[in-house]
């Protein structure tokens, strides 16, 4: 079982940055992929960005791709997610998600993800 903690999360103001972290523990050996889900209230969680462990290969949702950037660091078991020229409409709560196996998926659906944190708020004021 591999457990996932994000944090980094506040307020921005709008046209401003912030950087996501994602550290996991416990069965990181056989980490596969990891991902970022966000939800805002009233809303599905929705697919964000995500990276496979050994490749380094991305997805990101057309929402974000310009502005986003996931990145992993293997050593350390983390994964950002750099959040550039951020406006109200990026205001949610976002998650970290993990997957320890080998999955023919897209990895762009929370269905593929076994592992959750508990959330970090980003909000974005205008």
């Amino acid at each position: 079982q591999v457990q996932v903690v994000e944090s980094g999360g506040g307020l921005v103001q709008a046209g401003g940055s912030l950087r996501l972290s994602c550290a996991a523990s416990g069965r990181t050996f056989s980490m596969y992929a990891m991902g970022w889900f966000r939800q805002a209230p009233g809303k599905e969680r929705e697919f964000v960005a995500s990276i496979k462990l050994s490749t380094g290969a991305t997805r990101y949702a057309d929402s974000v791709k310009g502005r986003f950037t996931i990145s992993r660091d293997n050593a350390k078991n983390t994964v950002n997610l750099q959040m550039n020229s951020l406006n109200a409409e990026y205001t949610a709560v976002y998650y970290c998600a993990a997957r320890d196996t080998f999955t023919t998926s897209t990895l762009t659906t929370p269905s593929a993800f076994p592992s959750w944190g508990q959330g970090t708020q980003v909000t974005v004021s205008s």
